[in-house]
């Protein structure tokens, strides 16, 4: 695959994403919509629908997928121990630095990027890394904004619980009516365009003229996630497309979902929303470069 053809295939992935993105802002900018109850329902329904059909729809052999999970369980780790001290070094909140520089986009640009660069085959392990990441992100994540989060009671958390449920279904085998199947995918096929959608509404409110903080992340986050995926590769003997997929996992820019739990927790929303930004648009850049280091 050249260069160049590469790097069309993943514009085609990224432009629908930042195609929503910008019809939310200009949405935003022309009627200042409340989007509350909308990101609410995104968080309570809409991704807890995602999450369930993605996984439920998969058969999982959790022993031959167990390096790769601890490897992407490594790297998340990894990536925010470093960002807690960049963030006392530069004056940054850690709550606003360290979830963006923790969970990255390994949803709605991990899975599909998956498939384009190895296949249908490639998928499971795909979301065996969304499951880590998002189980990851509603439970350590919601713990770090919100001090009074508890661990045990997780499970409760739409998201968390959606994702047990599929792996139940997926490990056990236990047939789904096919009607409720496709109503459950239905709803979570609204989650992630939702998601962009309040995500370009909320960069109305953005000021970048606090653009070192969005730039530097976007920066970060990707230099450090593939370095320390190619640690973690070395560690753990990753071989083959375990050990390539998990260096484009490192690349992987911040989650649209940090955004809307900083929302939640109002944590500084403008700013995580700006890192969001900057950082997916510079995965045009990044994630080519992972891709040509492992597609050779």
């Amino acid at each position: 695959m050249s260069d160049g053809s590469l790097t069309l295939r993943l514009v085609a992935i990224l432009f629908p994403i930042f195609g929503i993105v910008a019809a939310g802002y200009f949405y935003g900018r022309q009627h200042k919509p409340e989007m509350a109850v909308a990101n609410r329902l995104n968080m309570d329904v809409f991704v807890p629908a995602l999450v369930f059909a993605a996984m439920a729809g998969k058969s999982f052999d959790l022993a031959a997928y167990a390096p790769l999970a601890l490897g992407g369980l490594l790297v998340i780790g990894t990536c925010g121990l470093l960002a807690w001290p960049v963030a006392r070094l530069i004056g940054v909140k850690p709550k606003t630095l360290v979830p963006p520089m923790l969970f990255n986009n390994c949803g709605n640009i991990g899975l599909p990027l998956a498939v384009l660069a190895w296949g249908e085959a490639a998928l499971p392990a795909a979301v065996i890394l969304f499951m880590v990441g998002n189980t990851l992100h509603f439970s350590l994540g919601a713990r770090l904004l919100d001090p009074q989060a508890r661990i045990l009671t997780l499970w409760r958390v739409p998201v968390v619980f959606a994702a047990i449920a599929g792996l139940t279904v997926a490990l056990l085998k236990i047939p789904v009516w096919e009607p409720a199947v496709i109503a459950i995918k239905m709803l979570g096929d609204v989650s992630v365009p939702l998601l962009l959608f309040s995500l370009g509404v909320r960069m109305t409110d953005v000021s970048f003229r606090d653009w070192k903080l969005p730039v530097g992340a976007a920066l970060l986050r990707p230099l450090a996630g593939m370095a320390v995926a190619w640690g973690v590769i070395h560690l753990l003997d990753l071989q083959g497309r375990d050990a390539a997929m998990l260096l484009v996992f490192g690349a992987l820019p911040p989650a649209v979902l940090n955004f809307l739990f900083a929302e939640r927790y109002r944590q500084e929303p403008q700013r995580v929303a700006a890192i969001v930004l900057i950082g997916n648009l510079g995965a045009l850049i990044f994630l080519p470069l992972a891709l040509a280091l492992v597609l050779r």
